[in-house]
Order: structure tokens, then sequence, then C-alpha cells
């Protein structure tokens, strides 16, 4: 007797839908509270969201558990989603913020580069999906909370006027490139032609003709 296929006995899983935002921890650490009863211990987390489409957002809260304290976190951080206005290439202008003893410094970079930045500030970058684009924490602090906190807030510092005089000279500059690679394309296809004097078809005729050979001896007769 044949085995049944066990393809077709293999019930189909039901593929699971991809969030609408990724996360990422960015610090965790174990806090206690002193009271008269004892110490409380709690984890404290620092989630981002973003769905690398110019959305990003933080939570920071408490929890009694590491999963309960991002759970939390990230509920918080969905309320506090901002939007990123940026170029399909970079930022506008460069931008500078400052939290307590935390300071960024965000400014464009070429296409092709990518991020440039270091520590919470390139989590946030590619969480909100910049292509292009160059950072530096300015101040001495190595609080993560105050580094994004800060940046953040740079990040909201952007003009809407420069972002479309932005969009609208790199506009320009991609139809100047466009335009110029056509015409050189076109310059290669294109070959100088001679103009040939038109060929009478009579002459051609009488070239063509074949030519009767005469025997010596009947002449000579």
């Amino acid at each position: 007797m044949s085995k049944p296929q066990g393809n077709n006995n293999k019930r189909q899983k039901p593929r699971k839908e991809k969030p609408e935002f990724d996360q990422a921890i960015v610090d965790l650490a174990r806090v206690t509270r002193v009271t008269k009863g004892g110490k409380h211990l709690s984890f404290r987390a620092l989630v981002l969201i973003g769905d690398r489409k110019g959305r990003v957002g933080y939570g920071v809260e408490k929890g009694s558990d590491v999963q309960i304290a991002v759970d939390k976190a990230v509920r918080q951080a969905h309320k506090n989603i901002i939007f990123v206005p940026f170029d399909k290439k970079t930022i506008p202008h460069r931008v500078e913020a400052k939290f307590k003893a935390g300071k960024v410094m965000i400014k464009p970079a070429p296409q092709g580069s990518g991020i440039i930045a270091g520590s919470s500030i390139r989590t946030v970058l590619e969480l909100a999906g910049v292509p292009n684009a160059s950072a530096k924490m300015l101040g001495k602090s190595g609080n993560k909370m105050s580094n994004v906190k800060a940046t953040f807030k740079a990040l909201t510092l952007f003009k809407p006027e420069a972002i479309e005089k932005a969009r609208k000279s790199r506009e320009r500059v991609e139809k100047n490139k466009v335009q110029k690679v056509e015409i050189k394309s076109f310059d290669k296809k294109v070959e100088p032609t001679v103009a040939k004097a038109p060929v009478d078809k009579k002459k051609e005729d009488v070239k063509k003709a074949p030519v009767k050979k005469i025997d010596d001896k009947k002449v000579s007769k």
C-alpha cells in the first residue's frame, strides 16, 4: 500500500502579517526603589518604533518584568510619534538641539553615504527611514535617553520652506542629467550620411549587358 504524502496532510500555517512599525530596544536598566518596607526591583525600558517612511516615536516605561516594561514603552511610543520630513536623498538642512546634558547635530549627506552616526542617533534615523545623513553628539553626556530626546527635538526643527526648495532644486538637477544623457546617446546613434548622386538606370543596363566575342578568322575572310 502506498503511503500518503506528508505534504498533503500538513496544514498550511497562516502567514503572519508584518507589523506596521519596527521596534528597537535602545536601553534597558534595572531600577530599585527604596521604601519603608524594603527595596522594590523594577525594569525601565527605552523603546523606539518607526515605519522607515518618515514616522518614528519613542517611549520610556517601567515594569516589574522586562516584557511588561517593553510593552508599556511601545504603547507610549505610539502616542509620541512624529513625522520626519526628508527628501528621497537626504534631510533639507542642518539642525542642532539640546536636551539637558545631551546635544545633537544632524546635517545632510551626499547620496550613497548612508547614515553616518553612532549610538542611539543612528537607530532613530534608521527607523525614521532617512537615506543619507551625518550626525554627531556634541554633548559630553553618554546618557541614551537624553540623546534620544535631543534627536527627536532636532528632527522637529526642519523648515517646510527649505524642504520644498531642496526638492525642487534636486528635481531640476535630475532633469538636466537625464537630458544630457539622452543627447549623448542620440549623438552616438546618429551617423553622418553622405548624399549620393542620382544614378541613370540606362547606363547601368549598358554596363551590365553581355559583350559578344568576334572571331578573328571570320574577320580576315
